[in-house]
């Protein structure tokens, strides 16, 4: 075995010899695991295969879950929704024990309604529009600091950054890529959500300022329209945002609730909210719009659910008890749980209790 290997790696730095422009060339036929194992031969082929260049095309294939049924994408925007920061500023996909993918880039993804495109956007307060379908990607540049949070609907994107500002692009294709108004937050802006009814948009900030974290503004006129909220804790930032319809909304963050808002009731107040029983952060929430509410915690993957009718957790599922890793993004129905960690994706069948997960 050590002449194999001996021989391996006289093959391989013998390969490694040959012009970077052949060597991409070669590379290009080799599949995500056949590169793995190439890189294993010696410290020059793990130094080349690791660049970004080899394996830009092969993450633009595989970028989305691939967890399908009948057709169906089953947790379309996971893990690669608003703030989930994939694997330590890594995107990486694992076959076995084998690193299928490593794009080295600062990166979030979410997925817009249109299926052919994505948006991706990263600390150099970039946002990168793709569309897969012509392979065609649009960058917009506004933001001067990491761009911390986006969503997208009604053909706009609104973005949110650790520059104190949030931003309104186009996606019409008469403006695409276009900024079309930028609002001074004063405060670092951590998530944002668009209304279903296209008319106003919700900011989360970090609570630093004397400024209220909840604030709702119009998308057309871009003024503030109301505040949620009058009594938050300095530092109490909202890490996440979820309309159930233009009126009612779900937020969390730093302060460990979970608060329920009707605008037609009161905006200064909220009309429920939930405590995280163990204290911590809660850095994103999800809705089945019924009774269910699905949050995940900042330490050890923990995922609880909880009934509106009720006032304490129903069910708490610890995905990740080695690793002490925030839940960045999730989703569920009425069979499965989805859930973003700093490295895995972990679905859980609640018809089994069964778990699996994907590195």
């Amino acid at each position: 075995s050590m002449e194999r290997r001996g021989s391996g790696e006289e093959a391989a730095m013998f390969l490694f010899q040959l012009p970077e422009d052949v060597l991409f060339l070669v590379l290009s036929y080799l599949d995500p695991r056949s590169l793995c194992r190439l890189s294993q031969a010696c410290k020059r082929s793990y130094m080349f295969i690791s660049r970004d260049a080899v394996w830009r095309k092969i993450a633009k294939d595989i970028i989305n879950t691939g967890l399908t049924r009948q057709g169906i994408d089953l947790c379309p925007s996971i893990p690669l929704k608003d703030r989930v920061r994939v694997s330590h500023n890594w995107i990486h996909g694992v076959c076995r024990k084998e690193v299928l993918l490593k794009w080295k880039i600062k990166m979030y993804v979410v997925l817009l309604p249109i299926i052919t495109l994505f948006v991706c956007f990263s600390s150099d307060g970039k946002i990168i529009v793709h569309d897969r379908g012509s392979d065609y990607s649009v960058e917009y540049y506004g933001h001067n600091q990491e761009v911390n949070c986006i969503d997208c609907k009604g053909g706009v994107i609104v973005s949110g950054s650790r520059d104190k500002t949030a931003k309104i692009w186009a996606l019409a294709p008469d403006r695409f890529g276009q900024c079309l108004h930028t609002i001074p937050t004063y405060d670092r802006v951590w998530s944002v959500a668009i209304s279903p009814s296209l008319c106003n948009f919700v900011t989360g900030t970090a609570c630093c300022e004397n400024f209220a974290p909840l604030r709702i503004w119009d998308i057309e006129r871009c003024h503030l329209v109301s505040c949620l909220g009058t009594e938050f804790r300095r530092g109490a930032g909202v890490l996440d945002i979820t309309y159930e319809s233009p009126f009612q909304l779900l937020t969390c963050g730093y302060d460990t609730f979970i608060r329920y808002w009707d605008l037609r009731v009161c905006s200064r107040k909220c009309v429920m909210e939930w405590e995280e029983p163990h204290d911590s952060a809660l850095y994103c929430i999800k809705t089945d719009k019924n009774h269910m509410i699905a949050s995940g915690s900042s330490y050890y993957g923990v995922v609880r659910l909880w009934d509106k009718r009720k006032t304490r957790c129903l069910q708490m599922f610890q995905l990740a008890p080695t690793t002490s890793s925030p839940v960045y993004s999730l989703c569920f129905n009425t069979t499965h749980l989805y859930a973003a960690l700093a490295s895995v994706l972990y679905s859980l069948d609640f018809r089994s209790a069964a778990s699996q997960s994907w590195k």
